[in-house]
């Protein structure tokens, strides 16, 4: 980005300085507790398909879930991606500027191991950068992607 594309170093360092109260915080935190409450709501189908194992192994896998849950992964928001030479990585230096394939207001890609699980826009509450999810990827939809 330049100031010939329309970049105005003034205006994003406004956006970034901009104070946010802690009631912010406690909106946000409440619009995500509402969020929470109405998908709490929504029960999952149980006993959909027949239990062919003949022992009753479907009432451990609850406990055998916990195991898992403390297992850290690698969240990562990403803002864009792009290719450079080395040559021109090599001539980097503070204050250059890389352009990324990622537009100005697209929503930022929410991986987890390297693969897209959300996307969301960024937020930021006392100059801390957050992301707020707007769309959750399917199962379905990222075997689709891998496939591709």
């Amino acid at each position: 980005m330049s100031d010939e594309q329309g970049f105005d170093p003034d205006s994003v360092a406004g956006a970034v300085d901009e104070e946010v109260s802690m009631d912010d915080w406690a909106a946000a935190m409440a619009e995500q507790e509402v969020a929470d409450t109405a998908a709490a709501e929504v029960k999952p189908a149980t006993n959909l398909f027949q239990d062919l194992s003949g022992s009753s192994q479907s009432q451990a896998v609850p406990q055998n879930l916990d195991m898992i849950l403390d297992i850290p992964v690698q969240l990562t928001v990403e803002l864009g991606r792009t290719k450079i030479a080395i040559r021109n990585l090599l001539q980097l230096a503070q204050g250059s500027v890389v352009e990324l394939d990622g537009l100005a207001g697209e929503p930022m890609d929410v991986l987890v191991n390297g693969c897209l699980i959300a996307q969301g826009e960024v937020v930021v509450v006392n100059d801390r950068f957050g992301i707020r999810l707007t769309d959750i990827i399917t199962p379905v939809e990222r075997i689709r992607r891998l496939q591709k």
